[in-house]
């Protein structure tokens, strides 16, 4: 098991201040990137870890872990078990990006502004590793010491549930099979509460499962994490056809040159915008009901999702 004790968590802004959320965020990135760093192997066998740390480490924008982290500080939670949930998920998440970019998926070649990692270690390699980091995540999430059993099970579960069949991978299927077929508007919704909704849900409530959270408060969380999960794949869809390759870090236009249903080609440019638009503001609002003091960081990274332009 994995006992490795990475750096405390940084302390939460008690106000909506730009300032104080960029002094947090980059003190989250930073113990995120420390804990990726000791937790993601060196030595696998057979250039597997380099594989691994290749497509987890020096890259990403860490929204996951920081809806991890900022949801464990409202609820006043466990910082140990906040940033292996962190991680876990990044892994997660990860892994689902080394899997999508291969040939027999979305077969592209830069991620992160870098080669996809099948392009850099071949096809079996890259399926190995994002096997590996699966794995990991998992025991990431489950040490010998340092938080409760009834807690472990918990996260598993709910990372679980997010990258399994009912969420992420059955997104991703439905996506596969969507290609060169219309798709309504509420299929569209449906396929990305999936592909890439649950993920971002799941790491709130993971969060939140840090800490003590009454009935109401985990059910506001649910539906921020929900519409922030839906307006990420909102705005994804618009910067995919509205901003160069370079700036995104990966292939843009590719989801239209593959013929594949995106909130641009089913409602059009403005429309999505819109929709991106009414998301946060339905996140927003179901934070209000959160019944919590401390919400403005989960407040700013929701205006983070829909503001990015990479």
């Amino acid at each position: 098991m994995i006992n490795a004790q990475p750096a405390a968590l940084a302390s939460a802004p008690q106000a909506p201040h730009v300032a104080a959320f960029e002094a947090w965020m980059n003190g989250q990135l930073r113990n995120v990137e420390e804990a990726l760093e000791t937790w993601v192997p060196q030595g696998a066998p057979a250039g597997l870890g380099e594989a691994m740390r290749y497509g987890v480490l020096d890259g990403g924008k860490r929204l996951r872990p920081l809806l991890v982290l900022a949801a464990c500080e409202a609820v006043d939670g466990s910082g140990e078990a906040a940033m292996r949930a962190a991680v876990a998920v990044e892994l997660i998440h990860a892994y689902s990006l080394v899997h999508d970019d291969m040939p027999c998926m979305d077969n592209d070649v830069l991620r992160r502004g870098k080669p996809t990692v099948h392009v850099r270690f071949g096809e079996a390699q890259a399926m190995l590793a994002g096997d590996a980091m699966q794995a990991l995540a998992f025991e990431v999430l489950t040490p010998d010491a340092g938080v409760e059993p009834a807690l472990q099970a918990r996260l598993c579960a709910l990372l679980a549930r997010s990258a399994g069949h009912a969420g992420m991978a059955g997104g991703q299927a439905i996506d596969l099979a969507s290609i060169g077929r219309p798709l309504d508007e509420q299929c569209l919704r449906d396929m990305h509460r999936r592909k890439t909704g649950a993920l971002l849900q799941a790491s709130v409530m993971m969060g939140a499962a840090c800490g003590r959270a009454n009935a109401q408060t985990v059910s506001a969380l649910s539906d921020y994490g929900a519409a922030i999960g839906l307006a990420f794949q909102v705005v994804d869809d618009i910067l995919d056809v509205t901003q160069e390759s370079q700036t995104l870090g990966k292939t843009a236009g590719k989801d239209l040159h593959a013929n594949k249903p995106t909130y641009v080609s089913v409602l059009g440019l403005e429309a999505a915008r819109r929709q991106a638009i009414q998301l946060r503001d339905k996140a927003q609002r179901a934070l209000c009901l959160a019944g919590l003091a401390h919400t403005a960081t989960l407040s700013l990274l929701a205006d983070m999702v829909v503001d990015r332009e990479c």
